[in-house]
């Protein structure tokens, strides 16, 4: 077996081979040729070969996204580099774990005037959770860096950059490994929870409970705790095509039910408590909603990240949705409500009108998704692009069985197509992607 005659590219390797990263993709150059050739050349790794550094990158999201575990991405130094970013930041915010490994010149060569040399250190400062900015030569320091990266775009579920300097000649390979590097093992977060009893008597005492969905992995609640959270008078669900969960009491299309709504109708829907799961929020309608007739109490329950949306926010629960409604649910009382059958008598209200309009309407871009939405594969997996896409897919049911994905952590346009192609690699489902003329062309 060939390895780089480089010792720091043979310690990356390693270290990635280890940690279990199973994924590499690679855009061609010259300064990453020794990662290139240790990765290649490894038979543990799938490597993958993508010309665009954009593109790569992309697709290495939507790897991440389907796998649930790293993906590496390796690039030349300069300016290839930078492309990475739109989908550095998609994964910052959508919780994708990424490895960047980066190639770079020595430091003595930057800022001199050299060829392909930007400043490459901290360069995702800004949207990244971990920098390892490595030395050039091997070294327990580099080690433990690596290790910490990786073990930290595990645990707290996004992109950390890796950067090392090589200097020439790149080439040259070995039959024998010069280094043994330390493997560290990743320490779980441990997230100290708060009383939850005064929590449980505000659930009790409270008659308007809402709970608002946002892009969520399928099968992340459990079907028990969907059952008894549709079947309380007193909660509604909010879900966004994104959610991948599924209840026929729970409120799908969330903008044909509120749009038509007066200021009376906005007040008398106004929770009490409202409990946020999940990622982004597409809706800008219950957004405004929530935002000019807020809760008194407002919950997120994630185990990393808790945004603010509402201006609102009131506790972080740091643990899963099963955790949070286990220890919720078992001791809730039945209050006397009827905020959820009001919601689902507006529900059937809002269907007959959405099927009336649809009846009318000329042909348009619309009725293409009217159309087109119901003739999806059963049990397939839909990825969607952003701007109108998204937001007409929320006017329509979607079946059940298939799962729904789109770029929300950024909403950006460009990518979609490649983080498509990504989650068609990583999944066995069939892949469909619905994307607008524009989002196609990146």
């Amino acid at each position: 077996m060939a390895y780089p005659k480089i010792p720091l590219a043979q310690s990356i390797i390693a270290l990635c081979k280890a940690k279990g990263l199973l994924d590499i993709i690679i855009s061609p150059g010259s300064r990453n040729a020794p990662l290139t050739i240790g990765f290649a050349s490894t038979k543990d790794f799938n490597c993958y070969s993508i010309a665009d550094e954009r593109c790569a990158a992309f697709m290495a999201v939507g790897m991440a996204q389907q796998l649930g575990r790293p993906v590496a991405l390796v690039c030349t130094s300069g300016s290839a580099l930078l492309n990475y970013y739109p989908a550095v930041a998609e994964a910052f915010y959508s919780q994708l774990p990424i490895v960047v490994i980066s190639a770079d010149r020595p430091t003595s060569k930057i800022d001199i005037g050299d060829g392909q040399t930007i400043r490459q250190r901290d360069v995702f400062a800004n949207h990244i959770v971990y920098n390892a900015n490595l030395t050039e030569e091997a070294s327990a320091e580099n080690d433990l860096m690596i290790n910490e990266a990786i073990n930290t775009a595990i645990l707290q579920k996004g992109p950390v950059h890796i950067n090392a300097p090589f200097e020439e000649p790149l080439y040259e390979v070995t039959e024998n490994l010069s280094v043994a590097p330390k493997v560290t093992q990743a320490e779980p977060l441990e997230n100290v929870l708060p009383d939850v009893q005064p929590f449980i008597r505000q659930w009790n005492k409270a008659t308007k409970k809402l709970i608002l969905i946002g892009t969520n992995n399928p099968y992340s609640i459990a079907p028990e705790i969907i059952d008894q959270l549709a079947n309380d008078d007193s909660v509604v669900v909010m879900k966004e095509v994104t959610s991948n969960i599924h209840h026929p009491h729970f409120i799908g299309n969330i903008d044909t039910i509120i749009t038509p709504f007066t200021d009376a109708d906005f007040t008398d829907f106004q929770p009490d408590i409202l409990v946020t799961i999940g990622g982004m929020v597409v809706s800008k309608r219950v957004k405004a909603f929530l935002r000019k007739y807020p809760p008194q109490e407002h919950w997120h329950v994630d185990t990393l990240r808790a945004y603010d949306t509402f201006g609102c926010l009131s506790q972080h629960f740091k643990v899963t949705p099963n955790t949070f409604f286990g220890m919720l649910l078992p001791e809730s009382n039945p209050v006397a409500s009827d905020y959820l059958p009001k919601i689902i008598a507006l529900k059937a209200l809002r269907a007959k009108m959405h099927e009336t309009y649809a009846n009318r309407i000329p042909y348009s871009d619309f009725t293409v998704f009217q159309t087109l939405l119901p003739a999806l594969p059963e049990n397939s997996q839909l990825q969607i692009s952003n701007s109108s896409a998204i937001r007409y897919a929320q006017l329509f049911s979607i079946d059940p069985s298939i799962e729904v994905f789109c770029n929300r952590g950024t909403s950006g346009i460009d990518g979609s197509t490649s983080t498509a192609i990504g989650a068609a690699i990583a999944s066995n489902k069939q892949t469909i992607l619905i994307t607008g003329d524009i989002s196609f062309l990146y």
